[in-house]
């Protein structure tokens, strides 16, 4: 890129640098940008960029290609009903474990390496998430519904400059620890603390007209059009759920929500900082 592109893009996103400062945005983390070491590098940067030009960002992030090798690793097989884990005791320890350790305090170890400043924190901590047992059809065993958001333990990280890193184990009123979907939680954290956006990492470009056809990306939708969008059949499937949280944000508070392909370096600034924006974004 020549000179006079280089100060272009810096002029396009300067306006949105100054919408978006002192500002909390909530990212989702995972996928296959939680995997792919350059894809990885490039989220890390993109959040130390956000927190340097004065965005508060939350990072939510799972964990279940790490939590399915420890269970193979013990010799335990993962068992998913309508794509929810089932987690009986002894998985529930390993998804502690995995998520609230060896992942948190990964992401914390990789973003300062970045130059970032950042926490790690799950759900247990000042009780941040509570939880009761998920009823469904089929019994999951400790997968939690949150019930309650405490913002206290994230808006002290974000008062003093720091980028809190949370995994997603709820505390029960039960006494019990419960496994806590990512996207949900993230939803309910952008909602309870008044974020301006929520950005959903994900695989896929958006959402497509046709699942079969990446050039048939939707832009932009209105949270009062999913219904007939369901009805139709363009949402359907896995991408359900993750829409469903879009929603929730919108009608709850949050100004916009997003789907982006975490695919793609650099994803989140794309979204934030220039004209296209990029992904498919509910409001």
């Amino acid at each position: 890129m020549d000179v006079s592109k280089r100060a272009k893009v810096l002029i396009q996103a300067m306006p949105y640098i100054k919408k978006y400062s002192g500002e909390t945005i909530v990212v989702k983390y995972g996928g296959n940008a939680m995997i792919n070491e350059e894809l990885k590098a490039a989220v890390m940067s993109d959040l130390v960029l956000m927190q340097l030009v004065g965005v508060n960002v939350v990072l939510v992030h799972g964990g279940g290609p790490e939590i399915n090798a420890m269970l193979k690793a013990v010799g335990k097989e993962s068992k998913f009903i309508n794509g929810m884990r089932v987690t009986d005791k002894e998985t529930i320890d390993i998804v502690q474990m995995v998520l609230a350790g060896k992942v948190n305090k990964s992401l914390v170890q990789l973003l300062g390496s970045h130059g970032g400043k950042a926490i790690g924190l799950c759900g247990l901590d000042g009780r941040m998430l509570m939880a009761e047992k998920l009823v469904t059809g089929a019994d999951l065993g400790y997968v939690g519904e949150i019930k309650e958001v405490n913002p206290e333990p994230l808006n002290n990280a974000l008062a003093s400059g720091y980028i809190p890193i949370v995994s997603t184990v709820a505390g029960g009123y039960d006494g019990n620890v419960y496994n806590i979907n990512a996207d949900i939680a993230a939803s309910q954290i952008a909602a309870k603390i008044g974020a301006k956006k929520l950005i959903l990492m994900t695989d896929i470009r958006g959402l497509l007209r046709d699942v079969h056809d990446e050039d048939s990306l939707i832009p932009v939708v209105n949270v009062s059009e999913v219904p007939m969008l369901k009805r139709d059949g363009i949402i359907s499937g896995g991408m359900i759920p993750k829409i469903d949280c879009c929603v929730e944000a919108v009608r709850s508070g949050v100004n916009r929500a997003h789907i982006i392909d975490g695919r793609i370096e650099h994803s989140i600034l794309l979204e934030l900082f220039s004209d296209e924006g990029i992904g498919t974004m509910f409001y």
